[in-house]
Formats: structure tokens, C-alpha cells, sequence
């Protein structure tokens, strides 16, 4: 059993009373869970379960979520590397699952990295109206857009900003946002010890100072009649309910709505009854604190819009003038149009992008992905992203090689090396797109008998 600090076992009996002793005893006990959840985007989760190599059994709160054994080798199958799944903790799964999406939605995910939310987000979108993934660490938004790109992501843009500065660019913009917010990780102690010491120098109320100025921006960020959610892996009240009551009681124009509950899930303390609890010993899962808000108002969209409106018919003027060169209007006359349907085409220095359409996106952010990167223009020739490969599906270009995933050409791919084709086997020259069962792992080029690899050197295996 990890040792707990004595504040927070003092603190944790006075709010848990008679249920405290099965708390302790499930971090003396019990075990984190592992999940892994299913790319909707690209495959439905029975499907899914039909193919899948590894045992599964569903988590009640969430379609498309599964436990996984801890023995299952599940980040080094080929379909990890063809974004069918990601790997999450269960509770972590909630947030995403009970901030109501409709497809045209502009969603805002303000604390996104390393992308597990993100990715289910923009799963609901269903590549329309467009998800902003924002996480103001440079370190941690690296792996964000490695996610992203591997989901098959088209109508996301990437920032790295604080919150102020979200705020100051798009005002009041967004339909739903999505806070999972910074907080002292009391949920996870079981998963990861070093969270402990942590807590010991930054407690709940360093925090909770912090998530209200998030939160305060947000709700700035909402459009009226929009939601919010905000959510931790914390069980401190200091961070969770008062934090809500605060939001609350500072904006007026906000109510809280009932997050749909699920078995195992437990309600907030009052007055946040609304709210939805993971406590690990009555669910399959860590920590974890969730509260749904609604901004009144949706009659007075329209004129929350208007400034987005003179900025969207500048933007027009300009993409009407942004010319495609011929390398690449070659390359996408190749491409299905279920891709090119939504996107603008944009290009920025080398790089070609699909900007989601329909939106003006504020100058003077740090943008580290804007749209679907389709590739770059270099002295006349075009070569397509890894991005652009993960978003496609096997029938999505007219140059594949087939794989299965017991072909050790699989595994060598994924190590950067040439394949070799076999007999039977035919591939057109230049650009292939390499499947396993019928999902995109990269792109290959391909001469006579051998494919050239470039499947995106960052992501390759050791």
C-alpha cells in the first residue's frame, strides 16, 4: 500500500465517515484499472471486439470504452499504430462522454494534452464543425498532436496558449468546452505514487485558484446556450463543489444540469448533487469529479457572432486567391471527396493544409496544427503527411499494399524499413498507402518490387 499523507487521510475520513475503511482498503487492496477506447471514427466497437486479439469487457459508463487485462500487450499491436483505440484509464473516459456534442458543433478542449479527450471529442464531431485542442505546456502539446494526427483527425486546430490569451482572440465563440482541469491528483495516488509528494508541497488550495481563472475564461469562451464542462481527478471538495458553487455564483447566467449517471457512478455533495463522482471503491476506476454547465441565452447567438462574421468574409476573400499549386491539385484529385467536402485549402510556406470550412481562425496564436496537414510543397514535387494517411480508410486512395496483421512486413514497416513486395502482389509506382487488415499505418513508395518506406520517422519503433 502506498503511504498516504495524514492530512489527506484525516480530511478523507471526515468526508467519506462510514465508507472510509473500504476506501483505505482499496489502495491496499484493490488495483488501478487499465482501458483502452475505440476510434469510432473508424471502426464501431463491436467490430472492433470481433478482431480485436485481446480480452475486453465492457466499462458501464461509456459505449466504446473496455477494461483491458494488465498482461495484454495492447500498445504494441499494429491496430494501436493504426489509431483503432487509445489507451485510457475508465474514469478518465467520462469527461468527453457527458459533454454533449452535436455534429457543426465549435468545441473547445482548454486543457487537451496528451489527448485522450480530445480524440473522443473530435470522434462525436465526425469531421464537422471544428475542435480547438489547447494546452499551454509546448512539451505536453507535442504529444497532443501526435494523437490527433494518429486519430485521424481533420477538423482540428492545435494551439498552445493560456487561457487569457484563448479568450482575447475568440471571445465568445464556442458552443462547448470541455475543462479538465489542473488539480492535485488526489484521484490518482493509487496509479502513481509520485502524485504523493506532489500533494505534500502543492495542495488543493493552490489549485483551486488556478481552475477558477480557467473556469472564469471558459464560460467567457461559451456562446449563449452553450455547455461546459468541467471536470478533475481530484477528491478534494475545495477543488470539486466549491469550485462549481463559485463558477456559480459569479456568473449568474449559468445553471447546472444533470450529467447522465451510470452504474457505479456516484453524486456530488450537496448543493452539486448534479454532479457525478468516481469513487474507487464503489467503481472500476480512479478518482474522478465532473460537473455539466449550461449558459441561458441562445437567442442571443447571432449577435455574439457577428464580429466572427466580418472576419469569416475577409477570410473568404483570401482563400478565393489562395491557388493550389499543380503537384498538389494532382495529388488531391486523387483523394475522396468525402475528405475535401468540408476543408478550405490554405497554404502556408511549405505546408498545404484543409482548414475546417465555415470558420475564421484569430491571427496572433501559436498554432501547432492548423487543420488536416496534407503535406508539403518542395521544389516542385509534393509529399503527402502522416496526418493525411490516418485520415483516410483503406479504400481512401487508389495505391495500397494489403497487409494482414500477422505479415512480419507490418512490424517492419513500422521500423522504417524497405519492403519487398510477393507474389501476387501488385502496386502501382509512387505513392502506396500501407494497410494492416484494412486500416492506414503510412505511406510507402513504391518502384518495381520494393516500397521505399516513409512512414513518419517520430513515430517509428526502437
Amino acid at each position: 500500500m502506498r503511504e498516504l499523507p495524514e492530512r489527506f487521510k484525516e480530511r478523507m475520513k471526515e468526508q467519506l465517515g462510514a465508507e472510509y475503511e473500504a476506501f483505505l482498503a482499496c489502495f491496499a487492496e484493490g488495483e488501478s484499472q487499465t482501458g483502452l477506447r475505440v476510434n469510432t471514427g473508424k471502426i464501431a466497437p463491436g467490430r472492433f471486439c470481433e478482431i480485436a486479439p485481446f480480452a475486453l469487457e465492457p466499462i458501464p459508463w461509456t459505449e466504446n470504452g473496455f477494461y483491458t487485462g494488465k498482461a495484454e500487450q495492447v500498445t504494441k499491436h499494429p491496430y494501436y499504430y493504426a489509431g483503432l483505440y487509445y489507451i485510457q484509464e475508465p474514469s478518465a473516459m467520462l469527461p468527453a462522454s457527458r459533454l454533449p456534442i452535436s455534429e457543426g458543433d465549435r468545441v473547445l478542449d482548454l486543457c487537451a494534452a496528451p489527448g485522450g479527450k480530445a480524440t473522443e471529442l473530435a470522434s462525436r464531431l465526425r469531421g464537422t464543425g471544428l475542435l480547438v485542442a489547447n494546452d499551454v505546456s509546448a512539451s505536453r502539446a507535442k504529444a497532443l498532436v501526435k494523437n490527433l494526427a494518429l486519430w485521424g483527425c481533420t477538423n482540428c486546430c492545435i494551439t498552445g496558449e493560456t487561457p487569457e490569451r484563448l479568450l482575447a482572440a475568440f471571445g465568445c465563440f464556442f458552443d462547448k468546452i470541455l475543462v479538465d482541469a489542473p488539480c492535485s491528483g488526489e484521484g490518482m495516488f493509487r496509479k502513481d505514487g509520485g502524485l504523493i509528494e506532489s500533494w505534500k508541497t502543492r495542495g488543493p488550495g493552490e489549485y483551486a485558484a488556478l481552475q477558477k481563472e480557467i473556469l472564469d475564461c471558459a464560460v467567457q469562451m461559451l456562446r449563449p446556450g452553450g455547455m461546459v464542462l468541467y471536470s478533475t481527478c481530484t477528491f478534494s471538495p475545495e477543488e470539486d463543489e466549491q469550485v462549481i458553487e463559485w463558477i456559480l455564483d459569479r456568473h449568474p447566467e449559468l445553471s447546472l444540469e444533470q450529467a447522465e449517471q451510470a452504474e457505479g457512478l456516484s453524486r456530488g455533495n450537496p448543493p452539486c448533487e448534479k454532479a457525478i463522482r468516481v469513487w474507487p471503491h464503489r467503481a472500476r476506476g480512479e478518482g474522478h469529479f465532473l460537473a455539466l454547465l449550461r449558459k441561458a441565452g441562445a437567442e442571443e447567438r447571432d449577435s455574439a457572432d457577428a464580429a466572427f462574421l466580418q472576419m469569416q468574409q475577409r477570410s473568404e476573400t483570401r482563400d478565393k486567391q489562395n491557388r493550389r499549386p499543380d503537384e498538389v491539385q494532382s495529388f488531391m484529385a486523387r483523394l475522396p471527396q468525402r475528405l475535401l467536402q468540408n476543408g478550405v485549402y490554405r497554404q502556408i510556406g511549405e505546408q498545404c493544409c484543409l482548414l475546417p470550412a465555415g470558420v475564421t481562425l484569430p491571427a496572433k496564436l501559436r498554432y501547432l496544427r492548423t487543420g488536416l496537414l496534407l503535406g508539403t510543397c518542395k521544389k516542385g514535387r509534393f509529399e503527402p503527411s502522416q496526418a493525411l494517411a490516418m485520415a483516410l480508410d483503406g479504400d481512401g486512395w487508389p495505391n495500397v499494399l494489403r497487409l494482414t496483421s500477422g505479415d512480419d512486413r507490418v512490424l517492419r514497416y513500422l521500423k522504417g524499413e524497405t519492403l519487398e513486395l510477393r507474389p501476387g502482389e501488385e502496386i502501382g509506382k509512387g505513392w502506396a498507402l500501407i494497410c494492416v487488415d484494412g486500416f492506414p499505418l503510412g505511406w510507402g513508395k513504391a518502384a518495381g518490387e520494393t516500397i521505399k518506406n516513409k512512414y513518419y520517422p517520430g513515430w517509428r519503433l526502437q
